[in-house]
């Protein structure tokens, strides 16, 4: 297609730039003029049993207008439990607000409602909530032991179980060389620019909710669901979002609650979160331990491999496709005869898991890339050769793993070379042998990554119309968090109806307007949304042919739209055009409309391979990232500067995960890391200018031949980072550190490693039972 690759500045820019966006808490809307404030009251402990909630003293507090518990919550129909499969049963169900059972810091047990927000502070300070303390279940290790039980009724913590019972020990029997290790995949806060926000108002009829949400639609569908009203009732807006990294999706209890608040006292309501609210309150990310066996030759050859995952789901266990995900992806990049994956889901006290930018394909790319450098260093053979033996040969696509995955196309011998190039990898390892011979001690690390992630599948709505005055307007399901969608549907519609950018508007994220709508999150949005919104232009286009074929007195077959000047005419009479306005103006009805949903049948496979560049200090223990080569191959790019974007985040999201950033907890499950100070969030004085390099390699799931794009550096990034911090100090005797790579861990890694007397690994957990 002609527009794709054009480097088009982002439409959405001039305004975010000058005026500014219009978020939740920004809203001066006629019906939110008189809201008054929610204030959530939640819980300090982390496991305990509520015995009282006394909110007499908050009620006569002044500017209070009401305060809600869960016994003023007896109207609403029981929640739903994460359910995979008919063998999970309905014990590790998630009330609103807590009942019985405090379960996390930060768990929600009443909400205050005032009239301004510092009344509802002061008087959310004045709930006094009774509980008896009981034992905390910290990390998948505890869990495991099923000693204290978080839900009595389930008689365990363990809430689903996959696969597990189809390891075969066998496999490996023939290896000449078996490897395993037990790797942790920290949990990580999801830190989105703007917190959660939420304000809802109730006419009497219908339910405004204006939330901070990847999707209006599912938004809605989760409020009628929990409130007991008709879909139709509610009517949810999505104003300008702050960021979303997936702990976005859909609408989660607090603000059901906001909602529910609105629907009870008839009066509006709104909130937004505060960051230490963030931090306790809002869902988490990864939080896997793995246990990986890797098995084969002394030729590099890998014969067998076996990921074994326990997933941390925190108190509820709202992971319903993340942990899955990470076992599909299991084998990666490579063709290994033998795979074997399976997992087990806990809950713990700790805020919930949900889907984090990658969703569990980081984590099964964390997890091989790990493997793979293991088995390398075992059989003393170079980590890039050992992984240029084992890839996936471009001519094998499509691809079917041992994990039942079709791969549909990709080329990643091309994208490790494109790499190793780009580096000079021979004289990095030359220069990395010359300053351990010299005794040096900022050692220098080689870190390289290779990877496939899997992204979109399923459908999405897109609609055109042109209007009277030529002008276009697309409606979307996709739901733009700062991703560019503005810019790249109306680049689609210039390029397939030749109308101008500035004269393409996009709504998004209105359920009056776009009742039907998947929404944006597993890099769906260009791929399906972008279809949907292509192929609408498509049929608009055809439309208008038979109208500008009667006004030009000519057959169908004879009438050319020039997409350059946005003019139709006919054939070898270019000197006579019509404009669109004028061939709208030809219509009953005024406009030229059409609705799609496109449904793409099978997911897409991005792919790509990442090499960082490390230096640790070995006296410090600090490292400070050199280079990072990325080359992320999502098949054509429409924009390259919304494309350079995605990736600039998703990689400085990877490394900080590498080096930074970790959700901690004390034994009694009280949190750590409740500030930005104490999560040790990336910034750009941290990171080096990323090299960027390009492959497109085309898809048959949609018309476009695109894949996603906005996971990608997440995935790459991670795993050549650690891959490098660890490969800098291995001369050393270091084997394994588990993420985050910090100095402290990174000098204790050192000293275990030369005390012969200790084990050469450190484990941040307990290992897997």
């Amino acid at each position: 297609m002609s527009v794709f690759g054009t480097r088009v500045r982002r439409v959405e820019d001039r305004r975010l730039l000058t005026s500014g966006g219009t978020y939740v808490d920004d809203l001066r809307n006629p019906e939110l003029t008189e809201a008054v404030h929610v204030t959530f009251v939640r819980a300090e402990v982390a496991h305990a049993v509520l015995t009282n909630v006394d909110v007499s003293r908050a009620l006569a507090h002044p500017g209070v207008a009401a305060v809600y518990t869960a016994e003023d919550l007896t109207d609403l129909p029981p929640p739903k439990p994460y359910r995979r499969s008919d063998t999970v049963g309905d014990a590790f169900t998630e009330a609103l607000l807590v009942r019985r059972t405090i379960r996390f810091v930060g768990e929600p047990i009443a909400i205050v409602l005032s009239y301004t927000l510092s009344e509802g502070q002061d008087a959310a300070q004045l709930v006094t909530v009774s509980y008896e303390r009981l034992p905390a279940v910290v990390g998948p290790a505890q869990a495991l032991l099923d000693k204290t039980l978080l839900f009595e009724d389930a008689g365990t913590n363990v809430v689903d179980e996959y696969n597990r019972d189809t390891y075969d020990d066998g496999v490996f029997a023939d290896a000449e060389v078996v490897v395993e290790q037990e790797i942790a995949n920290q949990r990580v806060p999801c830190i989105p620019i703007e917190c959660r926000a939420t304000a809802a108002a109730f006419d009497g009829t219908t339910l405004t909710v204006w939330h901070s949400s990847q999707n209006a639609q599912r938004s809605r569908t989760s409020l009628a669901e929990s409130l007991g009203m008709p879909p139709d009732g509610i009517r949810v807006i999505v104003p300008d979002v702050g960021g979303g990294f997936g702990a976005k999706i859909g609408i989660d209890r607090d603000s059901i609650l906001v909602a529910w608040a609105a629907w009870r006292s008839r009066t509006a309501v709104r909130w937004a979160e505060t960051r230490s609210e963030n931090l306790v309150a809002m869902t988490q990310g990864r939080a896997q331990l793995h246990r990986v066996r890797i098995g084969g030759r002394r030729d590099g050859t890998i014969t067998a491999y076996r990921l074994d995952v326990v997933q941390d789901a925190g108190a509820y266990p709202r992971t319903s496709s993340l942990t899955p995900v990470t076992c599909t992806m299991a084998p990666g990049v490579y063709d290994i005869p033998h795979v074997q994956s399976g997992f087990r889901i806990v809950v713990t006290n700790a805020t919930p898991v949900n889907k984090y930018r990658g969703a569990g394909r980081p984590e099964a790319t964390a997890a091989i890339e790990r493997a793979v450098d293991l088995f390398a260093a075992e059989i003393g053979m170079d980590p890039a050769d050992v992984r240029g033996c084992n890839l996936i040969a471009a001519s094998s696509f499509p691809f079917r793993t041992g994990t039942g995955a079709r791969y549909d196309s990709g080329d990643y011998e091309s994208a490790l070379d494109t790499v190793l190039a780009a580096a000079d990898y021979r004289r990095l390892r030359a220069e990395q042998a010359a300053r351990r011979d010299s005794g040096c001690v900022s050692v220098l690390g080689i870190g390289i990554s290779v990877y496939v992630e899997m992204t979109g599948g399923g459908g999405e709505t897109g609609s055109v119309t042109v209007d009277r005055a030529g002008r276009a307007t697309v409606l979307t399901g996709s739901s733009t968090q700062g991703q560019g969608h503005h810019t790249a549907w109306a680049m689609l519609v210039e390029d397939k109806l030749g109308i101008p950018m500035d004269r393409v508007t996009v709504v998004h994220g209105d359920t009056d307007l776009i009742p039907r709508g998947v929404g944006t999150y597993s890099s769906r949005s260009l791929q399906l949304g972008g279809s949907a919104v292509h192929e609408a232009a498509t049929t608009v286009r055809a439309q208008a042919c038979e109208y500008a074929a009667d006004l030009l007195g000519c057959p169908v077959a004879d009438v050319v739209l020039d997409t350059g000047s946005g003019t139709w005419y006919r054939t070898r009479h270019p000197d006579r055009p019509l404009s669109w306005a004028q061939v709208v103006q030809q219509t009953s009805t005024g406009t030229i409309t059409a609705d799609i949903e496109f449904v793409s049948q099978q997911p897409t496979f991005p792919f790509g391979a990442h090499l960082s560049v490390v230096e640790v200090d070995t006296e410090t223990g600090r490292t400070t990232v050199l280079r990072h080569i990325a080359l992320d191959d999502a098949g054509p790019v429409l924009n390259p500067i919304l494309t350079e974007g995605q990736r600039h985040g998703g990689i400085a999201q990877g490394i900080a995960q590498a080096l930074f950033e970790e959700v901690r907890h004390d034994g009694s499950g009280i949190p750590l890391t409740r500030t930005l100070q104490d999560c040790a969030p990336i910034t750009a004085a941290d990171l080096p200018d990323f090299e960027l390099k390009s492959s497109e390699t085309r898809t048959d799931a949609n018309p476009l031949g695109v894949k996603g794009i906005g996971e990608a550096g997440t995935i790459g990034s991670t795993p050549a980072v650690q891959n490098a911090v660890i490969d800098a100090i291995a001369h050393l005797g270091v084997r394994h550190i588990d993420m985050p790579l910090t100095p402290g861990r990174v000098l204790a890694a050192i000293a275990e490693a030369t005390d012969e007397r200790q084990p050469q690994r450190i484990p941040s957990e307990k290992p897997i039972a």
